[in-house]
């Protein structure tokens, strides 16, 4: 049983926690092993690359004829990947568990450029692939008159 000075650490910390274990398990079975001062954007999207054959969302080929379709009428041999909010929420955690493990923010590689440019391609292929629109909503200013 958890005491008061130490409570169980909520789903997001502990899910931080896993997250930052595989990923340090990751490195560890890099050839060589790499320390994580060593770590760059290339590994974290290799990383992103390796976890996708864990993935369970099917991502349409453009060759594919259900390509495009939210919900395709049979099954297809497409691939299935790591959705784009899930390897978004990961980078989200494992950049914050970066610093927390002594990292230096200005050399987080989980905030490189090319890792937000993967993700970014990853929700526009996955959207495409599954026939929906992510195109950011713009959004109303309001007045202060309406909200009386």
């Amino acid at each position: 049983m958890e005491t008061a000075a130490n409570p169980s650490p909520s789903r997001y910390e502990a899910q931080k926690r896993r997250d930052w274990n595989t990923f340090s398990q990751y490195l560890n079975n890099h050839r060589p092993p790499l320390p994580l001062p060593r770590c760059n954007g290339a590994h974290v999207l290799d990383f992103l690359r390796y976890l996708d054959q864990f993935g369970k969302t099917k991502v349409h080929i453009p060759t594919c004829p259900f390509h495009g379709l939210p919900n395709p009428p049979a099954p297809c041999p497409c691939p299935v990947r790591q959705a784009w909010g899930s390897l978004d929420a990961l980078i989200g955690r494992l950049r914050a568990a970066f610093e927390e493990n002594g990292g230096r923010p200005e050399s987080n590689p989980f905030g490189a450029r090319a890792v937000r440019i993967y993700l970014r391609e990853v929700r526009e292929m996955q959207a495409k692939a599954r026939g929906i629109s992510y195109d950011k909503k713009k959004r109303r200013k309001t007045s202060g008159a309406a909200l009386s």
